[in-house]
């Protein structure tokens, strides 16, 4: 049975999109199955592939007006692609009965069918979120490595916590990784060290750098490997996939 990971940071500029996309394109580098499900209506996961207006997209799929349809991107590298129409399901499935389990249900149908599937959750904590959160094993947090970052993630942890203990007994902080790193800076360092003391074990001793590779790489539908795969942005997100099997 496939894992289901949910990367979340309600903040934005952390580079969650870009991990989800990343860490799913080296978990499939590493010859793992793996289902990106983009469920933010920005859709810059789906635009980051060059999955722009497709007919059958994770919006209908949580109407309920078809199953969850995955377009391959690469060979054991699927999607499911969001739409900006997916911004108003928030106030269209509030009256659904069970509306905080439709995610789970729709992935049950197709997750043995993967090694992983790894959301992409919304910079918000509303009820997609809340999906994405009840139908995960665990939630990963990327974090920036600047002075802000702990802000607001007191809330994130508390959301968590009231999830699991009303939805999803089995749900899990899987772990923490720090984007965006340039050990050359004092600040990133004092961050790092603030957020080791802080989560502790959920530390992945991976550390995303600071790389311009991973800004571009969307603007030609490719993930970093794909793009250039000798880059610092290539090698860490293998590494970090690799931690992540490990934490299986």
């Amino acid at each position: 049975m496939g894992k289901v990971l949910s990367i979340s940071n309600h903040k934005g500029g952390v580079g969650k999109t870009t991990s989800a996309i990343n860490i799913g394109a080296g978990l499939n580098k590493l010859g793992k199955k793996v289902l990106l499900i983009d469920l933010d209506p920005q859709a810059n996961l789906s635009q980051s592939l060059g999955l722009v207006d497709q007919e059958r997209n994770i919006y209908g799929a949580l109407k309920g007006e078809y199953k969850l349809d995955p377009i391959m991107v690469l060979p054991g590298l699927d999607v499911i692609p969001s739409t900006l129409d997916l911004s108003g399901a928030e106030i269209e499935l509030s009256s659904e009965p069970g509306r905080e389990y439709i995610l789970k249900e729709l992935i049950e149908d197709i997750r043995n069918s993967y090694d992983y599937i790894i959301i992409d959750s919304p910079p918000s904590l509303g009820l997609l979120t809340i999906n994405s959160f009840t139908a995960a094993d665990e939630i990963i947090i990327p974090l920036q490595a600047q002075f802000l970052a702990m802000q607001g993630l007191t809330k994130l942890v508390e959301v968590v916590e009231k999830i699991k203990s009303r939805l999803n007994k089995g749900l899990k902080i899987g772990g923490v990784f720090i984007t965006q790193y340039d050990g050359r800076k004092v600040l990133n360092r004092d961050v790092l060290e603030t957020i080791n003391e802080h989560f502790k074990s959920e530390v992945f001793k991976t550390k995303i750098r600071d790389n311009i590779a991973l800004a571009e790489a969307p603007a030609q539908g490719l993930d970093i490997f794909r793009y250039n795969s000798k880059t610092n942005g290539a090698e860490d997100y293998l590494s970090l996939a690799k931690e992540i099997i490990k934490r299986k």
